[in-house]
């Protein structure tokens, strides 16, 4: 996931290495919470379940073996390709230390930072209810 311009400054100028580090070095390839490996096409399912190629089983969103799709469970599952990204644990792009870094797949990037995004959502949704407020009447 690409940097937000007004974001940039607290990157550190070697960040790219650093990533890579992390994503490949330390991690080997895999999210370091669910497992899912880096650019694999993977079958998923909506509650978080994937199908491990390598083991031949079903993996929950913590790598732990889950159980297997249902008739119901299985007209839900869908491709995707994991692609893993370096996360910060306390939310601060400042803090570089290793052990505040951890490489996780889209789906636990995102879970990761759930709060985080919801209170932007909600800072934007105020924000155009006072434009609309301001300047355009009502905010449809």
């Amino acid at each position: 996931m690409p940097i937000r311009r007004e974001l940039r400054s607290l990157y550190p100028p070697h960040w790219r290495a650093l990533s890579a580090e992390v994503r490949f070095g330390r991690a080997g390839g895999r999210c370091e919470r669910c497992g899912r490996p880096h650019k694999t096409l993977l079958r998923c399912l909506p509650d978080g379940r994937w199908f491990c190629e390598r083991s031949g089983t079903w993996r929950d969103g913590r790598n732990r073996p889950a159980r297997w799709p249902n008739l119901l469970d299985a007209v839900q599952i869908r491709t995707t390709k994991a692609v893993l990204a370096t996360a910060h644990l306390n939310h601060d792009p400042r803090d570089n230390r290793l052990r505040n870094l951890h490489a996780l797949c889209q789906r636990c990037h995102l879970l990761h930072d759930r709060a985080y995004h919801r209170a932007q959502r909600w800072k934007t949704m105020r924000r155009r209810w006072a434009m609309g407020d301001l300047f355009l009447g009502l905010y449809a």
